[in-house]
């Protein structure tokens, strides 16, 4: 199978990095014990769960402690979400979250209505924002906990969940955060966003999948997630994968070190990539906040082209892109964010996600700005438009 030569889908997955890759081989191989057991090669894997608790720890400015192991992001907002709810019914029974969250959020919390909960949804504006005055004049005597994404996996726009925590704060009030785009991308800092839960997941920043965490505040009301074991604290019952753990941390403090140098020179590169699709294809039109967002993330609606088309053209063509969040490839439902931000699936056109990464060059983004506009041309030809 031939590799596509330019990789720009680094927001469903990102490549394994050499250090993370480095952390994982040996628990793979001769450190493969179980970290429940006493003998050597547990106390190895033991050792080595605690480092990358060490080093999520730093990465969150939180303590060792509310640093909790999971399968991914998904794992860890349905744990914050379903966690938090049963925890706390006795206060009350309405959530707080918005109307562009990722689905593992958005589909957790259509299960909890089911289960009694009142869900509020509020409504983002023009660029995919959420503001603390709604928060703030939503939350109600029975609300016990908000939830809104520190970045938009589809369209990079990113929240002022600082504020939006602050105001959860000061009525008492839990807030949870997916922050899987966010992590690596944007400095994290789990205090001075006033977050009481916080999702993230290691694929997404050079770590390996399978492989997540949340944020759990101490003092935080939350139910297990899983029963049967002592492990995660008696929270997260199950023998610990970790291989993935070891490479999680090892992939997370690579990237909080690098994370300004990296966003200053991916950055560059998106705005040099805008810039000339800009200038090549008309009518296209940028999708979520301009300034405001993720520094890898360009989100298009590209008028008189379809999503499949223009995707499988560029597959031909060598550049691996999407069209929005990979958890709702092949839906042939319209996106939703797109549906809250205002966008009407009749005019948007087709949608194009080109996710940077590190490992992104100048050559490759030259390279898509010579076999985009050609691309786009044609399949407008083809369609008459």
């Amino acid at each position: 199978m031939v590799m596509n030569a330019i990789y720009l889908d680094n927001a469903a997955t990102t490549r394994l990095c050499a250090e993370a890759y480095g952390e994982m081989a040996p628990f793979l191989e001769a450190r493969f014990g179980n970290p429940s057991a006493q003998y050597a090669t547990g106390r190895d894997a033991r050792a080595a769960v605690g480092t990358a608790r060490k080093r999520v720890a730093a990465a969150l400015n939180c303590e060792p402690g509310e640093v909790y192991f999971t399968s991914g992001g998904t794992e860890s907002d349905n744990w914050a979400l379903i966690g938090a709810a049963f925890a706390n019914r006795d206060r009350g029974r309405h959530i707080l979250s918005s109307a562009v969250e990722h689905p593992a959020v958005l589909m957790t919390l259509e299960w909890l209505q089911k289960q009694g909960f009142e869900v509020t949804l509020l409504p983002a504006d023009g660029l995919g924002r959420v503001q603390a005055e709604q928060v703030r004049a939503a939350i109600r005597e029975d609300t016990i906990l908000v939830s809104v994404m520190a970045a938009n996996n589809e369209i990079g726009t990113l929240q002022p969940v600082g504020d939006i925590g602050r105001a959860a704060r000061e009525r008492g009030v839990l807030f949870h955060t997916d922050a899987v785009q966010a992590v690596g991308a944007v400095p994290v800092d789990v205090k001075a966003w006033n977050a009481d839960l916080l999702s993230l997941s290691a694929h997404k920043f050079h770590g390996p999948k399978g492989a997540g965490a949340l944020y759990i505040r101490k003092g935080a009301r939350v139910e297990a997630m899983m029963r049967g074991g002592a492990q995660e604290g008696g929270r997260r019952a199950g023998t610990e994968n970790v291989a993935g753990i070891a490479g999680l941390g090892a992939a997370i403090r690579r990237a909080a070190e690098h994370q300004a140098a990296n966003a200053a020179r991916v950055g560059a590169l998106r705005d040099r990539l805008w810039a000339g699709i800009q200038d090549a294809v008309p009518g296209v039109a940028l999708n979520g906040d301009p300034v405001n967002r993720l520094p890898n993330n360009l989100h298009l609606s590209i008028p008189g082209v379809e999503d499949e088309p223009l995707l499988l053209r560029l597959d031909l063509a060598g550049v691996a892109a999407s069209s929005g969040s990979a958890c709702a490839s092949g839906s042939p439902e319209f996106s939703h964010v797109l549906r809250a931000i205002g966008k009407a699936q009749e005019t948007a056109g087709g949608s194009l996600r080109l996710t940077l990464s590190e490992t992104t060059t100048e050559a490759e983004i030259q390279e898509v700005l010579r076999i985009l506009p050609p691309v786009v041309s044609s399949l407008r030809e083809a369609a008459g438009k």
